[in-house]
């Protein structure tokens, strides 16, 4: 009998060790190194695992001369959705959908293979969940359900036998943790079980052009649950968000071979199923009728598109030695190097102040144009000064105090007139050079400018 080998692997960024430890050496996470059993090799390799993702026949071939016309992308039937995945779904691509318990996961997948049956052969393997509660979901949804196949298993061997007897071009995956492997002697979602399990359904994608979407878990911590070479077998990862007492999910790519990863999709969550946001700044927007001070509206960048959110700040004298500095949907440490750039250049001196700011919404945003706009909520929340309603504000602020223009100014300034927003604050450089009707553009190139608007 072969004596059984174990590894141990870092299940955050997939290091490998000779022994269990406490702490990754790689990572410096703890409590993250797992262990797994390593199959035996074998002493003829297996033909399906030859070349990349199992393709067989492989030849040298110029750039050139591939025809990238055999894989035209289809629609998902979800225009967000396609948004998100770079115009659509790519034959045998893998996409591995995230999201926290309730996020809506599976009911969008389910929306999306009952529309896309009536087209193309599709199949719905759940593992978590039985067929009646499947069925029970499609027709509370009020979904067309005559044309979708549906699978109860968790065996990936058995699945991909089955599916070849069906010959299907989508196939979604409920869920990846669930999944097991017969040659991994482990339990269902541990680290060795998900990687090899993905990595099959992977190659059997790629063999037979077949677009699989896998749903994965996420942490405690938002992340995705499993071992971070998941990340690398798949070709797009998505993740759907949303707080529980929210009726709006953002789905946001975080990895795609096939689009852009800063593309945001925006759904609503109603009886009916998730329903498409064409105009999601319009809900972001839903502001007071009366105008409070620290308030203002900014132009951010997401994808291809232009988004409207308003920022909403707090700043109160700080009953302790150590004022908080607290961001919710910003990055907290550049909010603080930001609020030195406002001592040092604006005369603005925060010391003894708590500093709170919120992007409202449940909006993530990471470009730097926000810097502009926050800083002026915050003088204003600190003055006690209400800004106007019908003000707009972008651009990226330098540690000397200077205004830095941001890409695709003119297409935000023009966003926020359809809106209704009379005048804008923006780095001088981002000034169009033909005016824009029905709002006044005000170029500041420093920040004491910025504030001298106020």
């Amino acid at each position: 009998m072969a004596k059984r080998k174990t590894a141990y692997v870092c299940s955050d960024c997939g290091a490998e060790f000779p022994r269990w430890q406490g702490q990754c050496n790689d990572c410096n996470a703890w409590n993250t190194i797992t262990e797994f059993v390593v199959s035996p090799a074998r002493s003829q390799p297996e033909r399906n695992l030859r070349g990349y993702a199992g393709q067989t026949g492989a030849k040298i071939e110029t750039l050139n001369s591939i025809d990238v016309a055999e894989l035209p992308r289809f629609t998902s039937s979800f225009s967000e959705l396609d948004r998100v995945l770079g115009g659509g779904i790519v034959p045998g691509s893998a996409i591995l959908i995230g999201g926290s318990p309730g996020a809506g996961k599976s009911t969008l997948l389910l929306q999306v293979m009952c529309q896309l049956a009536a087209q193309r052969t599709a199949l719905y393997v759940t593992g978590e969940e039985s067929l009646q509660q499947v069925a029970m979901r499609a027709q509370r949804l009020n979904l067309p359900s005559d044309k979708l196949n549906m699978l109860a298993e968790t065996s990936v061997e058995t699945i991909c036998e089955l599916a070849l007897t069906l010959n299907p071009q989508i196939m979604v995956i409920d869920s990846i943790q669930v999944m097991h492997v017969a040659d991994v002697q482990s339990a269902p979602g541990s680290v060795s079980q998900v990687r090899e399990s993905a990595a099959y359904l992977t190659r059997f994608a790629k063999q037979h052009h077949i677009a699989m979407l896998l749903v994965g878990h996420v942490t405690k911590d938002g992340s995705l649950a499993g071992p971070k070479v998941l990340e690398h077998c798949i070709d797009c990862s998505m993740m759907l968000e949303g707080e529980s007492d929210s009726r709006y999910r953002t789905l946001r790519s975080q990895k795609n071979r096939f689009g852009a990863v800063n593309e945001l999709g925006v759904f609503g969550m109603t009886e009916r199923g998730l329903k498409e946001v064409s105009n999601p700044s319009a809900i972001f927007l839903s502001r007071g009728e009366e105008q409070s001070p620290g308030s203002i509206v900014m132009v951010v960048w997401e994808g291809t598109r232009p988004l409207l959110v308003e920022i909403q700040a707090l700043v109160d004298y700080s009953q302790t030695a150590n004022p908080r500095r607290v961001a919710v949907g910003l990055e907290q440490n550049r909010m603080a190097m930001l609020l030195a750039v406002l001592n040092r250049h604006g005369d603005v001196q925060m010391n003894d102040q708590d500093v709170f700011a919120n992007v409202v919404g449940g909006v993530k945003v990471a470009e730097t144009s926000a810097d502009l706009a926050l800083l002026l909520s915050i003088v204003s929340s600190f003055r006690n000064k209400t800004l106007d309603s019908q003000l707009i504000a972008f651009g990226e602020v330098g540690l000397a105090g200077e205004i830095r223009p941001v890409p695709n100014g003119s297409e935000r300034i023009s966003e926020a007139a359809k809106h209704g927003f009379k005048r804008a604050i923006v780095p001088k450089a981002n000034v169009p050079k033909q005016k824009i009707n029905g709002i006044e553009v005000i170029g500041v190139s420093r920040l004491s400018e910025a504030l001298e608007v106020l």
